[in-house]
């Protein structure tokens, strides 16, 4: 359970920097999930730093999962 949580705490952390690295070069559009929702047209820096911070946090909190 702790690596399942781990790596959707990545898979998270990595769609945010995709959406980031897309909003700044340009690159990344069929990789990056924020790029490619029409509904988030103008919030797709704010979300790329949400999923971040929050992929970032389910890692760490996936430290705390006893096996």
């Amino acid at each position: 359970m702790k690596k399942f949580v781990e790596t959707v705490g990545f898979i998270v952390f990595a769609q945010g920097a995709a959406g980031l690295l897309h909003e700044w070069t340009g690159w990344f559009r069929l990789w990056a999930l924020v790029a490619r929702l029409d509904v988030l047209d103008g919030y797709a820096v704010f979300v790329s730093i949400v999923l971040v911070v929050a992929g970032a946090a389910v890692m760490i909190a996936a430290d705390s999962i006893r096996t």
